[in-house]
């Protein structure tokens, strides 16, 4: 029988001995947090394991990210904590609804959130995060935009660049897009003294009742440099955890109970265990040519 004490004590000894490189998504849980080589966003997880020396790399998250890393780490052995993690947002559109949808806007650049399949990531120009799409959006020459899956964030990139035009699908984050404006007004009536941050996946209405709209790294870092002492996350909750743990002496509140990724909650202590054990896990496997189209609108990123 483990505890929590135990089984990171073990993981912590086979992935030295198995050359695991642990990612883990901010949104993962605290205990896994705190055996994880990195944490932090998808992309930027991404990055860390392809100048990580391990051979093999487990993403405890979700399955584009998973993806995400083979594409950058081909020439590693890639697993995903958990078969059945997937995402909804990067589900939600296929790759021939986007073969229809670039002839229907045959001018448009084709802009891809991270948050999607690596086939999709193939019929794309360029591949963003949360963090960078602004600028990427505002540097590209071309002046309509095909932006997929999240409508959310588009139409939030769109509104600081109206001299583009902007197209998007009915997509989006099917957890984010839970918070309501009614909760805003509530948690404000709760907490009249906090600041609100939150993830512009959440719905516009929203997002311009916030004080700072931003990825998940960039909410973290808006709390470093904050004198603030109270704050309303929107985002999932796992993050108001993490934050109360980085700065016990502020305080932090969900927006909305609500607000809970089930996909990222599937990952458990044990999963890992298992994963770094060669007893678990799923290895993910993608065709050469698959990686080679996708890296292409993942470098373009980069390039800009």
């Amino acid at each position: 029988m483990f505890n929590t004490k135990d089984l990171q004590e073990n993981i912590l000894k086979l992935k030295k001995e198995n050359d695991v490189c642990i990612l883990a998504h901010a949104y993962q849980t605290h205990d896994i947090l705190e055996i994880a080589d990195f944490v932090g966003d998808s992309f930027g997880l991404s990055k860390q394991a392809a100048s990580a020396p391990q051979s093999t790399v487990l993403m405890c998250g979700v399955r584009f990210m998973a993806e995400t890393v083979k594409i950058l780490s081909p020439h590693k052995k890639v697993l995903l904590s958990h078969p059945d993690a997937g995402c909804a947002m990067a589900e939600q559109l296929t790759v021939e609804e986007l073969k229809e949808l670039k002839q229907q806007y045959p001018n448009a650049a084709v802009v891809a959130y991270i948050n999607t399949t690596s086939a999709l990531k193939c019929e794309c120009d360029v591949c963003v995060t949360s963090a960078s799409a602004l600028e990427i959006v505002k540097k590209l020459p071309q002046k309509e935009i095909l932006f997929i899956p999240d409508c959310n964030l588009g139409s939030w990139i769109e509104k600081k660049v109206p001299e583009k035009t902007f197209h998007f699908i009915n997509g989006g984050c099917p957890v984010h897009t839970r918070i309501t404006t009614t909760d805003v007004k509530q948690a404000k009536e709760n907490h009249p003294n906090a600041l609100l941050l939150v993830h512009p996946e959440c719905i516009k209405e929203v997002t311009a009742m916030a004080d700072f709209a931003g990825s998940t790294t960039a909410i973290m870092g808006y709390v470093d440099k904050s004198d603030a002492n109270e704050y309303i996350i929107g985002t999932d909750n796992s993050i108001v955890q993490h934050l109360q743990f980085e700065y016990p002496n502020k305080k932090f509140y969900p927006l909305s109970k609500n607000c809970v990724c089930n996909d990222m909650r599937l990952t458990t202590l044990v999963d890992v265990y298992n994963a770094v054990s060669g007893n678990g896990g799923e290895e993910i496997i993608l065709g050469a040519d698959v990686i080679d189209s996708a890296r292409k609108s993942i470098d373009r990123m980069l390039s800009i």
